[in-house]
């Protein structure tokens, strides 16, 4: 009988023959096969925790935002209701009736009945509508019974003494009898917010003091022509409590209070939702991670801290100006994250449970397939291949819940997989984007920016992000883009993960508050041309010169603007300027010209605290500053003086020759580029005259002018 030998139908081996080469294969091949395994592996779950961390970023941004905005909001309302209680004292202070009844009254003598009737009346009235009025503790009887006054409007002279007051003002006594005394001794703080800070009086209420000089009549507003002093005493549980409620917050945990500093310890100045009664609480400045401590050592600044109960929060501040107080808005974190933390840690756990599910099924696949015939491994292959994409389906569900628009591109600009909020964005269906272009989906400015972002990410292997605007049919949106590197596999081509945000709302937000910005600037500016009629529109027309020359000299968009505002803002230190001196028709001393001289450094002293988006307030401080080194305030000279501090330089003076003024007429423009080419090189540089020169020359600049001259004499005609 002949011997039979079976063969294998796919290698063609002698299955009763061992084939070691074969074998040696077999190995090598399910190693490679396990280390690529592996690494598929280890890069699903690295993307898996990268996105869940992209996700947090992305939550404690929204909330950066949330709180900043809403820190912001209540600061100002602290501040206008800081400034109209020194608006009302201010306004009482500068009354000329009240100067002239109070320097016709002696105190301790009968004389000067009518004038004390007439000026507590006076008090009486602007305390009832100013929120001054308060009525006195204690009961209201016929009998010997002591009744403490809270707050009220009260008349001092030079000692400190009482002139005039409203009824039952609080008695002289503690903190109040020390502000007095610093009153008369002149070491109260410096105008224009003379303020007694919060304290409890007499009476136990929370109040505050606010004071304004009075000045003797037709006399320079300087201390030693104080007269006496106007005092307002306000209680704040009516007033200043509420502010620290934000309109429409919803979170339970959500706290805005009132800090400040007294020596080693933080007070805490506004009612706590723990029910603490305000300065109930101190707590010492070293307190480990206080919020309240983090709030007055970095202003503005956001940060994850404790509060005064031990509880984690998010919280950020904003100074006060102009007074020792600091907001500090807080939320619990609690509150704030617990359920997108719970969110994503749900996504965590099913991502690493569908990665562990693909992976066990693919070795027992592979596994399984690999030791049957060609036929059975092309059945199990169909049937991994529908396993895989029902995976890819549950994916897809997964990432189609995210607020974030998702997708993978490769280094072709082909997408290879996209999310619900993806397909949205590009208003077509996820299965129609596969294979196609970003050029092709989201048309060709987008795909310019997108592109390259993503070949910059893959060729230095590490995230990209961006911020772009785009416009289509008269719309203005704005996105985030985050471009993540993904290692390719083997035989595969690099690809990114695409994270999109839209943050329109946001950015609108933003240009919100830029306009009102620019609003007050062109408001102040306003204000000065009012008081000075003779140089009316003066600060409107270095502004637009300064911007010709910047754009001339192509200093780009930054400081473009910036030249333009620090024109704009040039003279609102003329609010400091008497008016009889602004309107003075005669030749003016040097004394008087030194002070509308200097009137620019009290401009740029005015707006320090400002954030504009350029160096606004450096340009101003340089402005005056001469080429050669002989100006002020520093004695810069050439390459340490701002460009836009030379720019705004030049265009002041051009401006202040061709524009009549009380004391003199204008010179033409020939005349006015002769005498700035004649200080080339000494006050001023060469290459902003020449853009000046150019403008008028060969942009118009001259036709422009001349036009604006008309209508001045128009006006004036008129």
């Amino acid at each position: 009988m002949a011997d039979i030998t079976i063969t294998d139908p796919i290698s063609g081996t002698p299955g009763g023959a061992p084939d070691e080469k074969a074998g040696l294969a077999a190995n090598g091949q399910k190693i490679i096969i396990g280390l690529a395994l592996m690494a598929a592996v280890a890069v699903c779950i690295t993307l898996v925790f990268r996105f869940v961390g992209q996700e947090r970023e992305r939550d404690m941004l929204a909330w950066q935002t949330r709180l900043g905005i809403v820190a912001a909001s209540r600061a100002a309302a602290v501040d206008d209701w800081l400034a109209r209680q020194f608006e009302e004292v201010q306004a009482l202070a500068a009354n000329p009736t009240l100067a002239v009844y109070l320097g016709q009254i002696e105190p301790g003598r009968d004389a000067g009945a009518a004038e004390r009737g007439y000026l507590g009346n006076l008090l009486k009235v602007t305390a009832a509508r100013t929120g001054f009025e308060s009525r006195a503790k204690g009961p209201d009887v016929r009998a010997n019974v002591q009744r403490i006054g809270v707050g009220g409007l009260m008349l001092l002279d030079m000692q400190g003494r009482l002139i005039v007051s409203t009824p039952n003002p609080p008695p002289n006594e503690g903190a109040l009898r020390t502000f007095i005394g610093a009153l008369s001794r002149g070491k109260a703080p410096a105008e224009p917010r003379m303020m007694l800070d919060i304290h409890r009086g007499p009476a136990g209420e929370l109040v505050a003091g606010f004071a304004a000089p009075i000045y003797a009549v037709q006399s320079d507003p300087r201390p030693e022509n104080r007269i006496g002093y106007v005092l307002g005493i306000k209680p704040l549980a009516a007033e200043l409590h509420p502010l620290m409620k934000q309109p429409g917050a919803v979170e339970q945990s959500a706290e805005a209070i009132l800090i400040r500093r007294a020596q080693d310890v933080i007070e805490y100045l506004t009612p706590l939702i723990d029910g603490a009664e305000p300065l109930a609480r101190k707590l010492a400045v070293n307190t480990p991670s206080l919020a309240a401590a983090h709030a007055l050592a970095h202003p503005g600044a956001f940060a994850q801290s404790r509060d005064y109960r031990g509880r984690d929060v998010l919280m950020t501040s904003v100074r006060i100006a102009d007074s020792p107080w600091t907001l500090l808005y807080k939320v619990d974190r609690a509150e704030a994250l617990g359920a997108s933390e719970a969110r994503l840690q749900r996504l965590l756990a099913i991502f690493l449970l569908v990665i562990a599910l693909a992976a066990a099924t693919i070795v027992a696949v592979w596994y399984k397939g690999a030791s049957h015939r060609a036929s059975v491994a092309a059945d199990r292959f169909q049937d991994l291949a529908n396993r895989f994409g029902q995976q890819r389906n549950f994916l897809r569900l997964l990432t189609d819940n995210q607020p974030s628009a998702n997708a993978i591109i490769d280094a072709n600009g082909v997408y290879r997989f996209a999310n619900e909020r993806a397909a949205r964005r590009a208003g077509m269906s996820k299965d129609d984007m596969l294979g196609k272009t970003v050029h092709s989906v989201l048309g060709a400015d987008v795909a310019k920016q997108y592109e390259k972002l993503n070949q910059g990410a893959i060729e230095h292997k590490r995230p990209a992000a961006a911020l772009h605007r785009f416009e289509a049919d008269g719309l203005v949106s704005y996105f985030q883009s985050k471009h993540v590197p993904m290692p390719a596999a083997e035989d595969l081509v690099d690809t990114v993960l695409l994270v999109e945000d839209d943050i329109t709302d946001v950015m609108k937000e933003r240009e919100r508050r830029e306009r009102t910005l620019y609003e007050l600037v062109d408001t102040l500016v306003t204000v000065v041309d009012r008081r000075d009629p003779y140089a009316a529109h003066h600060s409107q027309r270095v502004a637009m010169v300064a911007e010709a020359i910047a754009e001339e000299m192509d200093l780009g968009e930054v400081l473009v603007e910036t030249s333009e505002v620090a024109g704009k803002l040039l003279n609102i230190g003329k609010i400091l300027v008497p008016t009889e001196l602004l309107t003075k028709t005669g030749r003016l001393t040097e004394e008087e010209i030194a002070m509308v001289r200097d009137s620019i450094q009290t401009s740029a002293e005015l707006i320090q605290r400002i954030e504009f988006d350029g160096p606004v307030y450096e340009t101003l401080r340089q402005c005056q500053e001469r080429w050669d080194g002989s100006g002020t305030p520093a004695g810069r000279r050439e390459g340490d003086i701002l460009v836009t501090a030379r720019v705004v330089a030049v265009a002041n003076a051009f401006v202040a020759m061709v524009s009549p003024r009380a004391h003199r007429d204008g010179v033409d423009l020939d005349a006015a580029t002769e005498a700035l080419l004649t200080e080339v090189g000494k006050a001023y540089d060469r290459r902003v005259v020449a853009a000046l020169i150019n403008f008028l020359e060969n942009k118009g600049g001259r036709a422009q002018w001349a036009k604006l001259l008309a209508e001045d004499e128009t006006r004036q005609d008129g």
